[in-house]
This record gives structure tokens, C-alpha cells and sequence, in this order.
């Protein structure tokens, strides 16, 4: 299977964004770079949290920091979401459980 790789400077010009932006994100943790034959390559998957977070710094002037913290909130909100499904689904099949069991 073959990833899809863009360019990392031409994506940065396309979308009117800095190189130094896709750094920061690096940095942070936040995406992964890769680097091939001295160019440097985004991962296609990471294309809509790249422009999520260019809008909170460019559109909203969010700071890295604050793109940080809000990146970790919502993977615990997603992971919240994903425990909550889980009891969800627990208690279900605890009810169809409980009513197999009643004597009619």
C-alpha cells in the first residue's frame, strides 16, 4: 500500500501559508513530516487537521500553545465519545440479558 505524499512547499504556497507554520506543527507533535530525497512531504490523511489548525492561527490567531491544548481536548473529547459508546453498548446487551432471564 502506498501512502500519498504532498509537497510540503508546494502545498505551504497553494494555501497561503508559511513553511515555518508546518515546522511548528512538527514540533509540536501535532503532524508528521517526511522528509525523501531532500524535499519534505505531508501525508495526505493529515490534509484536513493541517487546515484545521491553520485556520485557528491564521483566521482566529490562535498561538501554537493554544492549538496544543486544544488538540489534546478534543482527543479526550473523542475518546470520551468512544468510552461512552462502549457503555452504551454494555448496558444493551445487560438489558437483553435481564430480559431473557424474567419469567413470563
Amino acid at each position: 500500500m502506498q501512502t500519498e505524499l504532498i509537497i510540503v512547499s508546494e502545498y505551504c504556497h497553494k494555501c497561503h501559508i508559511e513553511p515555518s507554520f508546518i515546522d511548528l506543527l512538527e514540533e509540536g507533535g501535532l503532524i508528521e513530516v517526511r522528509a525523501e530525497g531532500g524535499e519534505h512531504y505531508l501525508l495526505v490523511s493529515q490534509l484536513p487537521e493541517v487546515e484545521r489548525y491553520s485556520r485557528m492561527y491564521y483566521d482566529l490567531s490562535i498561538n501554537m500553545e493554544g492549538i496544543d491544548a486544544i488538540h489534546h481536548l478534543l482527543e479526550r473529547m473523542e475518546d470520551m465519545r468512544r468510552e461512552l459508546d462502549s457503555l452504551h453498548k454494555q448496558l444493551l446487551l445487560y438489558r437483553g440479558r435481564e430480559i431473557e432471564d424474567m419469567d413470563w
